[in-house]
């Protein structure tokens, strides 16, 4: 008979199991390292990203046409395409512009000589207003992957036979497309939430702006009867908080109108 009590009792092991003891899982999705997404196209433009949405488009910008060739700013208020860099070069400090945001749609290029370009009647692009007006707003286009940028007239701006910036075309084709350059510090892409004082219709924040601003010496706000319609217009042309402002300064309701 079998001696039973020297028989060694052990764990069951299973077929494919293996025998030196299970090793503990790391959690590999949590614990694996993120990958490091780097931006050649940037790096070969010093480091001057391509902007994609209208969001992005303030600051320091550069416009390019081509490949590494960008649009110049002369002492003359003229504009033409710079020489072509070299790479891992951004561009020159004469081909700088600053991005100002006028709506969600418009913006606005001042030039290191502190003058905002414009397009003229014949369609020659100068940088000698001291002041944004329609005619210095341009509305960036983008679809499938491809830029231009739009001028209050309607036309398209690119560089013309003698490497003159200009604005002639109504249509947008390749001589159309370009790139805008940022060196800023990219922004979350999450939207931003709107302000208390802009939520609401037109007149609910003309309303919300004079709270913020009226002196309240009589505990009546005191809004404008001037309607609607230029409140309506002013936003469409991008000078919407000037209006506002004009509209309190008359009724003498902001602490900062004289």
């Amino acid at each position: 008979m079998a001696d039973y009590g020297n028989v060694k009792i052990s764990k069951l092991s299973f077929k494919g199991e293996s025998q030196k003891g299970k090793k503990r899982k790391h959690k590999s999705k949590k614990h694996e390292k993120e990958k490091v997404v780097v931006d050649k196209d940037s790096i070969s433009h010093g480091n001057w990203w391509k902007v994609t949405k209208i969001e992005d488009m303030c600051g320091p910008v550069a416009i390019e046409f081509g490949d590494q060739t960008y649009v110049k700013a002369l002492d003359n208020g003229l504009f033409t395409l710079g020489a072509p860099h070299n790479e891992f070069e951004g561009p020159s400090p004469e081909e700088i512009l600053t991005a100002v945001a006028i709506t969600e749609r418009k913006v606005a290029f001042k030039s290191g000589y502190g003058k905002y370009l414009r397009v003229e009647k014949n369609g020659n692009i100068t940088g000698r207003s001291d002041a944004i007006g329609p005619l210095e707003q341009w509305e960036p286009v983008f679809q499938d992957g491809k830029m231009a940028i739009q001028s209050n007239t309607e036309s398209f701006l690119s560089v013309d036979d003698d490497d003159n910036v200009v604005a002639k075309s109504r249509t947008a084709g390749e001589a159309q497309f370009l790139q805008i350059r940022c060196q800023t510090v990219r922004q979350d892409t999450k939207r931003k939430e709107v302000p208390d004082e802009e939520q609401g219709t037109l007149e609910q924040v003309e309303i919300n702006y004079v709270k913020k601003f009226q002196k309240f010496q009589d505990k009546k706000l005191k809004i404008s009867q001037d309607g609607k319609q230029a409140l309506e217009k002013a936003k469409t042309e991008g000078t919407f908080y000037e209006t506002m402002l004009d509209r309190r300064s008359k009724m003498k309701a902001d602490r900062y109108c004289k």
